[in-house]
Parts: structure tokens; sequence; C-alpha cells
């Protein structure tokens, strides 16, 4: 049985979400870029630090990591602006 969603490694990024990491103060505008990115077909795309291994023994209940499944964290400024491009459910 497959899983009940997979990610699309053709789809392409669209629209991004909020604002960039160097308008909200958290890049040098080089290498260190947080993101978060809408694709074509969708599906929402975060660049973030990869935290997975600091957090896979401290998960709260119900929360898994599957293989394949990586936890990213972005700073808090960057989702807060990405609200106004964020449709309601």
């Amino acid at each position: 049985m497959g899983r009940a969603w997979e990610a699309d490694p053709s789809a392409a990024f669209a629209m991004r979400l909020g604002k960039s990491a160097k308008e909200l103060g958290a890049s040098d505008g080089r290498d260190e870029c947080p993101d978060i990115w809408e694709l074509d077909n969708g599906d929402i795309a975060v660049i973030g630090r990869d935290l997975t291994e600091n957090y896979r023994g401290n998960l709260p209940e119900g929360v898994f990591l599957a293989s394949g499944e990586r936890l990213v964290v972005i700073p808090g400024a960057m989702l807060s602006a990405a609200k106004a491009d964020i449709p309601d459910a």
C-alpha cells in the first residue's frame, strides 16, 4: 500500500510565501536563506535548518518522522510574514 501523500519532485517553485530571509534580517544574503515557497502543484516547500536528529527523541506523542522526512526549523518571523499569502482552509 502506498503512502497517503507523496511529494512530487517535478513540481516547480511558483511563489514565495511572505518575505525573503534577507528582507526579514534572517540572512546575510549569501548562504543562510530559510524560505517558504508554494509549488506549482499547491504543495509547500520549506527551506530551513535540519534539526531532525536534535528533535527525533523528543517528538510529541503521535508525531513521527518517516524515513525520507526531515524536521526543519525556520524563523518564526518568516511564518508570520507569510500569513497573508496562506489561504484559509
